[in-house]
């Protein structure tokens, strides 16, 4: 599953029983080497969605960007200004070096439940990759929000969001382990480690964005391919900030 480069059990463990931002700094020297890395073919493939839906845009936002996977992405597809934010100074730092050599690009510590002011109105896209089950559904409107503030009227907030696994398939009862013992883990161990993967589903996601200011559609991610019965794979969720 990892490569020899990557983190051990060991300290699997130890990130896994430290707060989320501490558990990200610990981890990020070797978290590229995970299979919790956005893989390059999502990016590829939302980077040429965005593309041929879009265009280009004017100034980019990585919400949650860890060690910048997603932020060559931005490089290519914005004009202006690209910000990677994250909580975890260390992924921050790992980012910092990938990137190093483009004065548009900077990097912002920051909570994305609490976006600071001075990011408000300065971003056409935003986008985000493999954060989400950082965050519980009762934080998603903060989350949006946040977001949202960032944006310019029209601005859009782009993220992938796959299908619903169904129970039928060994995957769904695998992530529906890893979700009950995260569940058991935070009810008896201090300080918590927020990671679910069932908390995400895309009918609370489209009504938390339009409740939040959005308008909402989605673009099959074809790269991916479609389900027996039709559905794609994978989706680009497109929310675009409107008055409200």
């Amino acid at each position: 599953m990892f490569s020899s480069h990557g983190p051990s059990v060991r300290e699997l463990a130890v990130q896994g029983l430290s707060s989320v931002e501490r558990g990200y700094d610990l981890l990020a020297p070797k978290f590229d080497h995970t299979p919790f890395r956005t893989p390059d073919r999502m990016l590829d493939a939302v980077e040429e969605t965005l593309a041929q839906h879009e265009g280009t845009f004017g100034a980019g936002l990585d919400v949650c960007c860890g060690t910048g996977a997603g932020l060559g992405m931005l490089r290519r597809l914005c004009r202006d200004r690209i910000t990677g934010v994250d909580l975890s100074a260390g992924m921050l730092a790992e980012a910092a070096r990938t990137h190093t050599g483009d004065d548009r690009v900077d990097f912002v510590r920051a909570d994305a439940r609490a976006l600071p002011s001075d990011l408000a109105g300065s971003y056409d896209l935003a986008v985000s990759f493999g954060a989400f089950g950082h965050f519980l559904p009762s934080e998603r409107p903060a989350l949006f929000s946040g977001v949202r503030s960032a944006l310019r009227e029209g601005g859009v907030f782009a993220f992938p969001i796959g299908a619903p696994i169904p129970p039928s398939s060994p995957v769904w009862w695998a992530v529906a382990g890893f979700d009950a013992a995260m569940r058991v883990r935070n009810a008896v161990w201090r300080p918590p480690f927020v990671m679910y993967y069932r908390t995400f589903p895309l009918s609370g996601v489209r009504a938390d964005l339009r409740a939040a200011g959005f308008s909402v559609e989605t673009v099959p991610l074809e790269h991916f391919g479609r389900q027996a019965g039709g559905a794609p794979r994978w989706r680009l969720v497109l929310a675009r900030r409107i008055r409200k």
